[in-house]
């Protein structure tokens, strides 16, 4: 899997590249489409003039002058028309500078401060030599990197700067503090860090590292020059080396998964512990609670047939003290009522309902005197007190 990464990494770069250098060919073929329609137009225009000043001269000077006309066009050319080569380019008088760059001039093999825009402009021949030098962002591919295969550094050189940074470092200012400083801080970083670090653990700290580490320098020393960004690929190692490195991964992956899987076992047991603790507490309490509230029911029980006992006990109370009162008062009552004249109205009233008639000799002597009897009731009444 890691061998894929590698392989899509590197196609990535490669695809990468290839774009960069098909948009500088593009470019490239365009400023020369530029230049050849821009000659071709001149070359027309100085036709033109050369033919009115053709027919404004004599026949016989015109005969007399047929063999200069080409040498005179062959050397208007090389003096108008802006070219590629140094030795062209120095007998030029019109000269183009293209969009995105500036105009750089030495005279005599001093530089001068004269920065001219894009556009056309002209200078001396022979005396002033033109260079025009970006300012907007432009990649520089570094090949050869120690610990890495290749990477692009993406920088531009501010407008403000141009003069100060040519006078220092010239034109290929981008020599000193890119294509060489790359390799130098690549170096210290891979001296200090393992095959380990540089291919897993930190690449993806590299390019910031050098991205800082340029920046740092070029703010010093040529302020001039932004590193916007840094990009390198991965180191290029022995295929005996990646296998073992491969593998050594495979292993540590392996320990990484086991120790993950034991965290993982703590983790679901602790959870277990936990949810036995908390039902176990959760039973404690409904035993608690419903304990509590038969003690509660108990109690309350208990305190209604307190009430209850309570209760009865007055009534019986009361019922009782009722009783006695009323068998006291009826015992009084009776008391009062043992009187002579009561007791013999109700042995009179005994006789009168007496239904049985007696015959014969002796039944006058059951006819006993009313006060005999009421004589023998208050004698026995005295024997009891």
């Amino acid at each position: 899997m890691k061998d894929a990464l590698l392989q899509a990494d590197a196609n990535r770069d490669v695809t990468v590249e290839r774009q960069r250098v098909a948009e500088k060919e593009a470019e490239t073929r365009k400023k020369i489409a530029i230049s050849e329609a821009e000659k071709n137009v001149l070359v027309s225009k100085i036709q033109m003039e050369q033919k009115l000043m053709e027919k404004d001269t004599l026949i016989s000077n015109k005969d007399r002058w047929d063999w200069l006309y080409p040498i005179v066009e062959k050397i208007l050319i090389r003096i108008l028309v802006p070219s590629s080569s140094s030795l062209k380019s120095s007998l030029s008088i019109l000269h183009q500078v293209p969009e995105g760059h500036v105009g750089v001039y030495w005279r005599g093999g001093a530089l001068l401060k004269t920065i001219t825009d894009p556009g056309f402009h002209l200078k001396m021949p022979l005396i002033t030599h033109f260079e025009p030098t970006q300012v907007t962002l432009q990649t520089d591919l570094v090949r050869d990197i120690p610990c890495g295969t290749k990477g692009g550094v993406v920088n531009r050189l501010h407008k403000d700067y141009v003069y100060e940074t040519l006078r220092d470092y010239g034109v290929q200012y981008d020599n000193t503090w890119i294509y060489d400083k790359i390799h130098h801080e690549i170096n210290q970083f891979c001296s200090v860090h393992s095959l380990q670090q540089v291919y897993i653990d930190m690449f993806d700290q590299i390019d910031e590292k050098m991205k800082d580490a340029l920046q740092a320098d070029c703010t010093r020393y040529a302020p001039g020059i932004q590193i916007i960004s840094v990009r390198v690929t991965k180191p290029s190692i022995p295929d005996s080396i990646r296998r073992n490195f491969v593998q050594m991964e495979e292993e540590r992956t392996k320990v990484l998964i086991a120790v993950e899987r034991q965290r993982v076992a703590e983790k679901e047991a602790e959870t277990h512990k936990k949810i036995a603790i908390s039902e176990a507490e959760k039973n404690a309490l409904v035993s608690k609670i419903q304990m509590e509230q038969k003690l509660m029911e108990k109690d309350s029980a208990r305190k209604q047939e307190e009430i209850a006992n309570e209760m009865y006990r007055a009534r019986e109370k009361s019922l009782a003290d009722g009783n006695f009162y009323h068998a006291m008062k009826e015992a009084e009552a009776n008391k009062l009522k043992l009187t002579p004249q009561y007791l013999e109205l109700k042995f009179i009233e005994a006789i009168a309902n007496n239904s049985k008639i007696f015959f014969g000799n002796k039944v006058p002597n059951m006819i006993l005197d009313q006060r005999l009897l009421g004589n023998f009731f208050q004698g026995g009444q005295k024997m009891e007190l």
